[in-house]
């Protein structure tokens, strides 16, 4: 069993980062089990569709789910509850303003395998197939005029939306974002905010395919980012929609863009 402030590696294709060990609900069992099953978990979720965020659905992971990890993603192990079923972890893929060590969250210890070193490691940037979905390749942008990014989130078009989100199989605005910088090997935080506060700036009326929309409401911080496809135009993760769509930003959404950024490289 990997102990505090040990090394560690995901060993499951896909685990939840919660925000204490006590907040998978009952319908979560399939995501917390030894063997994680994420198709089951999402099934159990969708059969309480029409639960509000007090319930058993999707919207009920708010104030659960912070994030996911993925097969061989490493974590920095805190501490471990008592009876060693949950560790305490910080995520240094996933950067956040929250944590200088990465993100913060606990897993089920059972998702770990612990690391005698660092050398064991495999380094990150690196480019990789998705956990939950194919990859059809990466086309330059000279290619086809559109940023590689874009390619890849449209090839996930009506998924519905995941609070946490970080892989093909359910994403949030910012996980989408994370998720495909990543598997173009480039590392960005985690959050939308964070996101907007570490990348270059843009203009709004300069934006290309690529780049990010940000939106936020008066005296707010950023809450919703979308990856820019045209003037105008974003693929992104919609809660309010409910799945992964492509579209003119409706007047709604206009009126809370506050910003626009470009991930370099």
């Amino acid at each position: 069993m990997p102990e505090p402030q040990q090394l560690a590696v995901v060993h499951v294709p896909v685990t939840s980062v919660w925000q204490g060990p006590d907040r998978p609900r009952p319908v979560d069992r399939a995501i917390v089990d030894e063997d994680p099953d994420t198709s089951a978990w999402l099934a159990a979720l969708d059969s309480h569709a029409g639960e509000d965020e007090s319930g058993n659905g999707r919207l009920g992971l708010h104030g659960r789910i912070e994030t996911q990890l993925v097969e061989g993603e490493p974590v920095r192990i805190v501490e471990t509850t008592p009876d060693g079923a949950w560790a305490h972890v910080r995520c240094p893929w996933q950067t956040s303003p929250t944590s200088r060590d990465g993100y913060p969250g606990w897993v089920p210890t059972i998702h770990l395998r612990a690391l005698a070193t660092e050398a064991e490691l495999t380094p990150y940037p690196q480019r990789s197939r998705p956990v939950g979905g194919e990859v059809n390749g990466s086309p330059s942008r000279e290619a086809t005029g559109e940023h590689p990014t874009v390619l890849l989130a449209r090839q996930h078009l009506g998924l519905p939306y995941l609070w946490g989100g970080l892989t093909p199989y359910g994403f949030d605005c910012s996980g989408l974002v994370h998720w495909a910088w990543r598997t173009l090997g480039m590392l960005v935080p985690r959050d939308a905010y964070a996101q907007q506060e570490a990348l270059g700036a843009v203009e709004l009326d300069a934006v290309r395919s690529g780049d990010l929309y940000f939106f936020a409401r008066p005296g707010r911080r950023i809450h919703h980012v979308g990856i820019v496809t045209a003037p105008g135009r974003m693929v992104h993760a919609s809660e309010t929609g409910g799945v992964l769509v492509e579209e003119d930003l409706p007047p709604e959404r206009a009126a809370t863009l506050v910003a626009a950024a470009r991930v370099a490289g």
